[in-house]
C-alpha cells in the first residue's frame, strides 16, 4: 500500500513536459471555407411556394414525460429508478 501511494506522488510530482509545435497548419486551400459549412447550397425554394416559421414547442410538449406505472416492483440493490423502496406504503 505504502508503494502504491510513493508512486502516486512520484507521478503527481513530476514536472509537466512542454510539447513542441513543429507542425504548420494546412494552406489555406485545403481548409474548406466555413468549418461545418455543406458543401453544396441548399436547393431553391419553388417560385409561389409559402415559407412559414413557428416557433419549437416547449420540452415538455415536446418530450413529455412518460406515463406513471399502475405498480412499481421493490427496488433491488443499487436500482434507483423504475421500483418504489421497500417498506413504503405507495
Amino acid at each position: 500500500m505504502k508503494l502504491l501511494i510513493a508512486a502516486a506522488v512520484a507521478v503527481l510530482a513530476t514536472p509537466a513536459i512542454a510539447q513542441d509545435q513543429t507542425t504548420t497548419p494546412p494552406p489555406d486551400s485545403a481548409t474548406p471555407a466555413g468549418g461545418y459549412q455543406p458543401a453544396t447550397p441548399p436547393p431553391p425554394i419553388p417560385p409561389g411556394a409559402t415559407v412559414r416559421f413557428q416557433q419549437a414547442p416547449s420540452p415538455s410538449e415536446a418530450y413529455p414525460a412518460p406515463a406513471p406505472l399502475a405498480h412499481y416492483p421493490p427496488c433491488k440493490k443499487g436500482q434507483t429508478e423504475g421500483c418504489m423502496e421497500r417498506g413504503s406504503r405507495k
